[in-house]
């Protein structure tokens, strides 16, 4: 289950210029660089997890984020707000999420010792229900926080099968994830209502 907590469009920050001579990236499948005006979007969304590990595709919500933020190229990083829920791009095949939920259990198990685990001797960051989770921490080092896509035309430039996935390592609760959108604006139409050429 999916929640916006907060959503965010910001201003636009002036315009980007460029000249037909670095219009389109060089030795590139040739994107076109747009020249409208720098905006950054945000919102967090929240997501109640029932497991771990448990890998939830965001990869929708992350493209709605996209489609009402006003900018059309630019960069969308994704960032989980929490040390045992992590970001990474893989694919959606579940016997894939198998293999790589066994690979995350064999490299850091639940049952093994941990120093982040004894309570008689860690005073630091402590709560009351807290729980040992020296498991969910190093899995997670060996994951990311976040991931930043680029995007071009509205579009997230992710391959045919990644897909972006929140990571639970912990237990089911409810995790954060922020989205931030940086960018273009779309080009304005020119003086005939047409949009410029790409490129040009």
């Amino acid at each position: 289950m999916r929640v916006v907590i907060e959503h965010e469009v910001g201003k636009s920050l002036g315009n980007i210029t460029s000249d037909a001579s670095n219009s389109v990236v060089p030795d590139r499948v040739g994107l076109p660089l747009t020249g409208g005006a720098l905006r950054l979007a945000r919102s967090i969304l929240r997501y109640e997890t029932v497991r771990a590990p448990q890998f939830i595709d965001i990869t929708d919500d992350v493209e709605g984020v996209v489609a009402s933020s006003g900018v059309s190229d630019g960069w969308v990083t994704v960032f989980s707000r929490h040390t045992t829920a992590a970001i990474k791009i893989n694919e959606h095949e579940p016997e894939l999420l198998k293999d790589l939920s066994r690979l995350l259990v064999s490299v850091a198990p639940e049952g093994g010792t941990y120093f982040h685990n004894d309570f008689t001797v860690r005073s630091v960051n402590m709560n009351e229900d807290e729980c040992p989770n020296g498991h969910a921490h190093c899995q997670h080092l060996l994951l990311s926080a976040s991931e930043t896509i680029p995007l071009v035309d509205v579009r997230l430039m992710v391959g045919r099968w990644q897909r972006i996935f929140l990571i639970e390592l912990d237990h089911g609760r409810a995790r954060d994830v922020v989205v931030s959108v940086m960018g273009c604006e779309p080009d304005p139409p020119s003086e005939d209502g047409a949009r410029p050429e790409a490129g040009g």
